[in-house]
């Protein structure tokens, strides 16, 4: 077995997720039907592009020598880790309001990510909050330019 940290089994799945997903949310907000779009688009990211995902992993680890045990390992931590988070977005657009699950989702997404964060700098032994602003600031990136996309092809073929 490696010597990596624990969360390793789990940073990879629950980022793509959490990225994934909020740019998903935001993206998609400003459709006619967007609570079943974007719950729909989450469950169909939460399968299909989780098990592309998780084949990488696997694929990835064989070629770099990583036991067999240890690969299937990730690469099942990976598939159900993503599909978890995915749920936690499904369950806060059906639970809320829209205008309410949109700015929940991203507060909840970039506070998974900042635990995250956090927790992987102190294994590191680095600064956390140099880590955390670096990847909260990733994550708004993706936002913006997810809403800006969103709202550009909406526009266009409305």
């Amino acid at each position: 077995m490696s010597n990596r940290p624990y969360q390793t089994k789990f940073s990879f799945g629950a980022t793509s997720a959490i990225i994934t997903n909020l740019g998903l949310i935001v993206g998609l907000d400003t459709l006619a039907h967007p609570q079943l779009a974007i719950i729909s688009g989450i469950m169909i990211i939460a399968l299909a592009d989780n098990m592309a995902d998780s084949f990488g992993i696997h694929i990835y680890q064989e070629s770099e020598y990583v036991g067999k045990k240890e690969v299937w390992i990730s690469t099942i931590t990976n598939f159900f880790t993503r599909i978890f988070v995915s749920l936690t977005f499904v369950i806060l657009v059906l639970a809320l309001p829209l205008k309410l699950a949109v700015p929940c989702s991203v507060i909840w997404g970039l506070a998974l990510l900042a635990v995250m964060s956090y927790t992987i700098a102190k294994d590191r032994k680095i600064n956390p909050y140099l880590v955390i602003f670096e990847h909260i600031g990733i994550a708004v990136a993706v936002i913006i330019s997810s809403e800006f996309v969103g709202k550009l092809l909406i526009g266009k073929f409305k």
